[in-house]
């Protein structure tokens, strides 16, 4: 699957005070590490960015690009500093992203069009978080209806179910069942539509030593599933390695324990007995805390 590099977030203290100070040397050794990693995408993700949109991300895009030749996802909720990123890339990018909510609808997904992007597409609506798979389905069939209405092909959108936390009480694992049966349908109900997800927050809340692990299992199970793309951390080496298909024997592994197949632990190299324990956490067969690889 396309590996979207999640790194340049403005959440990171560091990528934030180097936009503000105009600091090229932190964003351009994250894009340039991201890039030799093999990530296919960069990924911007610059939340709101309230205060001068347009100068500050034309600033982040060009010092982005003069480093790397990847395509870059413009993720923003602000569609002043959305235009600003678009209009300044030098290959089509991917618009990260619009849903279901009207005024997403009405500010991103023309900005789609007008640029002749790719687009991602979340489920959510002005309700909140469709709570089901069939209520993700019909929420994004009924955008991608909108979408395509403005000239839009399926073949240039991008559907993402919305990723929970697998630590959330109760609902946590109920989600990440749900993703994985929304990934494995969606190409029959909207054929040409890619996917996508945010996979790191499945780990949100976890330990931090065990966040990876879960991020790891989970892109495998998506991947099985179907899955096109992830924004993910292409800095994880064994999370690419995974990707690349140089471990398939805990792919496997994690196969058999998706179908429901008993598997005999007691043979099992360490690390191939915490991708099983991890994969019945997010198959929902092993009840989540933060100590089920002691279990």
């Amino acid at each position: 699957m396309l590996i979207i590099g999640e790194n340049i977030h403005v959440i990171a203290q560091a990528v934030s005070t180097a936009i503000k100070e105009r600091d090229k040397k932190v964003i351009q050794d994250l894009a340039k590490a991201q890039t030799k990693a093999g990530a296919d995408y960069i990924d911007l993700n610059v939340g709101p960015m309230k205060r001068d949109p347009e100068e500050n991300m034309q600033w982040l895009v060009s010092a982005v690009q003069e480093v790397t030749d990847l395509p870059l996802s413009i993720d923003t909720m602000n569609p002043v500093a959305m235009e600003a990123g678009l209009k300044a890339c030098l290959k089509r990018p991917l618009l990260n992203s619009a849903s279901g909510k009207t005024e997403s609808k009405e500010q991103m997904l023309p900005l789609a069009k007008k640029y002749s992007c790719d687009v991602v597409l979340s489920v959510m609506t002005d309700k909140g978080m469709p709570p089901d798979v069939d209520a993700k389905i019909e929420s994004i069939m009924d955008t991608v209806a909108y979408a395509n209405e403005l000239g839009i092909p399926n073949e240039d959108i991008w559907g993402d179910p919305i990723i929970l936390p697998v630590s959330t009480a109760g609902e946590g694992q109920r989600f990440a069942v749900v993703c994985l049966e929304f990934i494995k349908i969606l190409q029959d109900v909207l054929p040409e539509i890619k996917s996508t997800v945010g996979l790191s927050n499945v780990s949100n809340g976890v330990p931090a030593e065990l966040r990876p692990i879960i991020n790891r299992a989970y892109m495998a199970m998506l991947g099985r599933n179907g899955l096109y793309s992830a924004i993910a951390d292409p800095l994880d080496e064994e999370l690419m390695r995974l990707n690349r298909g140089e471990m398939p024997q805990i792919v496997e592994l994690i196969q058999k324990a998706m179908e429901g197949q008993d598997i005999d632990l007691s043979g099992l190299a360490q690390k191939q007995v915490e991708y099983v324990k991890t994969a019945k956490v997010l198959m929902g067969e092993t009840l989540y805390s933060d100590a089920w690889l002691e279990s």
